[in-house]
């Protein structure tokens, strides 16, 4: 193990280097990497800018936002600019019919005014270091996967046991290449992150649905907070005593743009990519996975969106709901798109014919890989009807709420009958302070109705070896009328009367916990989930198991074989740097877009009263009147703009920097014709969308007349 470990790292340190621009790269290796490509490209500024330990490098000015989105420190006084779909619970949890900040915007004009966020957290990285020797100490190629990570799991608790830390910092253990390198991430967390400023859902959410995914594109998707910290400015949960947090390191925004061909680069976040599956793996994703769950969600939004038109509670109560519901909906159509415009599945097995190809012609290679790729490509086959089950039920029964909540309230009783109590109490204390969130956003005629059509799909677009008998049982009772039996359903339960639930949690669990057992709908959780778990996730899980080895085993065999390949490690939620050009592309024959998007295309798009395209009446005012300030170019605003930087879920929010490393942009998404990228990078296709920071800064300042703001902010020309 040790010798192939020692010959892996070896491949991934002189063979990480490549001249394809595809890519997240970790920062603290940009140096030995990267640096030489990023400088043709037309960076002026050192990696050692972008990352470095003994001083303030843009790594002290890039926060993991909630842990699920990105955001970036824009002044010394902890400003901290992200998207406004990443804000956006926030903003919600704010919202009322008469006080809708979604709708009409929210701006601080001073401290006092800033709003706390109870469950919203930033984290910096304060270092990154290489610990693979030490995870994987005693890991043998003969070991089972569970023994494999039960040993990595026991090295792990050594390492963050042996590693000094500061009382206020965290440690963070990562695993890369699927499993055969790993990196030890020191970071401090700030839990007092309080909202500063939002656009108006028509700016900050302009186009909506139908824009979503999409160029060419006109959105203001940008939120303001802010980070506090105690008098020494470490981090502190929320007090009034807090102060603005003072950063290592703060942004330069910078008002010139950018032309086409003019370099860029994204620092943030990525949740996860899949860019070295075998073709059989796409190819499910292609023709079974993504269609299935595409089919399920089409009828959940459909039911939403038809309350959320009719009613202006229920769009508030919805509005998070449908977009993150719909966010991946629309995702995994482009990418099924993507893939077969550019033959993803096709250019897969030309890749694995040349890799077997190369491995025959090595007699070492070929005796310790031979079997890897008929291995992988038989497990695949095995567990796709698995997949698939594991897909339909986790689709439908995951757009009820109600089954949600059940859900919850069993996890808190399985807790209860574990030996720490201690965490059990933490956990229903918890509980307590969220439900009333639940209830504030729950309609019950809107799950009732999503009740009827999920379980209808559950039982028809499933192989009916994998529907719960008792399931079926029940809806012949009603003749297979799924109106009728969700009716009777939600008439019974105990779990729609939020006074009975909130009563009993608080005063009486153990009560809550058997009434889950006898309610109606909670037998109905029991007999999906019971029968999921017994039939499908067992059997999934084994499976995957099996495959995880082997798809470790299958990246150590591509990165010793194709010796002419990019290898860049898989995201995971770590700090990484992509890097790219602005550049336009051609969607389909005869079809070219331009790579920004001005003002003058949001009034074009204008919709009086309509939920997607309406236009404030103050945006409409300022265009009439020209009144740009110092953010225009050629009299016009630049509004969005897009770049070859390779980029995914994760980095919503992250910031698009300059060749001198200046604020310019903030990503907010892809091109739909190239949300393959997480499976299939393609420089043709493949674009992230960047709102222009003159955008940011013009609505901040003429729209909302923030200056406060302004003033905070560091710009350059």
């Amino acid at each position: 193990m040790k010798k192939c470990l020692f010959f892996f790292l070896l491949l991934v340190c002189f063979r990480f280097v490549s001249f394809a621009d595809e890519g997240m790269w970790l920062p603290q290796l940009l140096e030995q990497l990267n640096e030489k490509r990023m400088k043709s490209l037309g960076m002026k500024i050192s990696a050692k800018d972008i990352y470095n330990v003994n001083k303030g490098s843009l790594k002290d000015a890039i926060v993991s936002f909630g842990g699920f989105c990105t955001g970036e420190v824009i002044s010394d006084q902890g400003l901290v600019l992200t998207n406004h779909h990443c804000g956006f619970a926030s903003i919600q949890s704010h919202s009322t019919i008469d006080n809708n900040l979604l709708r009409d915007g929210f701006w601080a004009k001073n401290l006092g005014m800033e709003l706390p966020n109870p469950d919203l957290f930033v984290t910096f990285i304060v270092r990154i270091d290489d610990v693979t020797k030490a995870i994987l100490t005693n890991v043998t190629d003969n070991m089972s996967e569970r023994e494999k990570q039960k040993t990595i799991a026991k090295n792990m608790d050594a390492l963050k046991k042996a590693t000094p830390v500061e009382s206020y910092q965290d440690i963070l253990i990562r695993a890369f290449f699927d499993g055969n390198q790993y990196y030890r991430f020191i970071t401090e967390t700030y839990k007092d992150v309080r909202l500063v400023g939002a656009p108006p859902s028509s700016i900050g959410n302009f186009g909506k649905d139908t824009d979503n995914w999409t160029w060419p594109r006109h959105t203001g998707d940008f939120s303001m907070f802010r980070i506090y910290a105690d008098k020494n400015n470490k981090p502190a949960g929320y007090s009034p005593d807090n102060v603005p947090y003072k950063p290592k390191k703060s942004l330069t925004i910078s008002l010139k743009g950018t032309k086409e061909n003019d370099f860029t680069m994204i620092f943030g976040f990525p949740g996860r990519t899949q860019e070295y599956l075998p073709a059989i793996a796409v190819e499910e994703i292609v023709n079974s996975s993504d269609p299935i769950k595409i089919d399920i969600r089409t009828n959940a939004l459909g039911i939403m969106d038809k309350y959320m038109r009719s009613d202006e509670g229920i769009k508030i109560q919805y509005a998070k709901k449908y977009a993150s519901i719909a966010n991946a909906w629309k995702k995994w159509q482009g990418e099924v798109l993507g893939l077969t415009k550019t033959d993803g599945v096709g250019k897969k097995k030309k890749y694995e014919a040349e890799f077997l190809k190369l491995l025959n012609t090595n007699p070492t290679l070929k005796s310790k890989y031979q079997h890897v790729l008929p291995e992988i490509t038989e497990a695949y086959k095995e567990i796709k009807p698995y997949n698939y089950a594991k897909d339909v039920y986790i689709e439908t029964t995951g757009k009820i709420e109600l089954y949600s909540l059940i859900n919850r309230i069993n996890a808190l009783r399985i807790e209860r009958d574990k030996k720490e109590k201690g965490r059990y109490s933490e956990k229903l204390i918890n509980e307590i302070n969220q439900l009333p969130d639940f209830f504030k956003d729950y309609n019950k005629q809107v799950d009732k109705d999503l009740f009827a059509a999920m379980m209808q799909m559950y039982v028809e677009k499933n192989d009916p070896a994998f529907v719960s008998p008792q399931i079926l049982e029940r809806v012949k009772t009603f003749n297979y009328d799924y109106k009728k039996w969700a009716e009777d359903v939600y008439a019974k339960s105990a779990f729609v009367n939020r006074e009975q639930v909130m009563n009993l949690l608080k005063n009486n669990p153990d009560e809550l916990y058997n009434l889950a057992a006898t309610d109606v709908m909670g037998q109905i959780v029991s007999e999906c989930g019971s029968f999921y778990n017994k039939n499908v996730k067992v059997n999934g899980d084994r499976l995957q198991e099996k495959i995880n080895d082997l798809q470790r085993s299958y990246m150590q065999a591509q990165m010793a074989v194709m010796k002419s390949k990019t290898f860049y490690p898989d995201a995971n939620s770590t700090l990484r740097v992509a890097y790219g050009n602005v550049k336009g592309f051609y969607p389909a024959d005869g079809k070219y877009y331009y790579p920004f998007t001005y003002l003058d295309g949001v009034m074009e798009k204008y919709v009086p009263g309509d939920y997607e395209f309406d236009v404030p009446q103050k945006l409409r005012e300022l265009y009439k009147a020209k009144d740009y300030g110092q953010y225009s170019v050629n009299g016009k605003v630049p509004v969005c703009f897009i770049a070859s930087n390779h980029t995914t879920g994760g980095n919503s929010g992250s910031p698009a920097l300059d060749a001198n490393g200046n604020l310019i942009g903030l990503n907010f998404d892809r091109a739909w014709e190239g949300t393959m990228s997480d499976i299939n990078y393609d420089p043709s296709i493949c674009r992230n969308i960047m709102v222009d920071i003159r955008y940011v800064l013009f609505i901040v300042d003429k729209f909302a007349g923030a200056k406060n703001l302004i003033d905070e902010m560091k710009m350059v020309r």
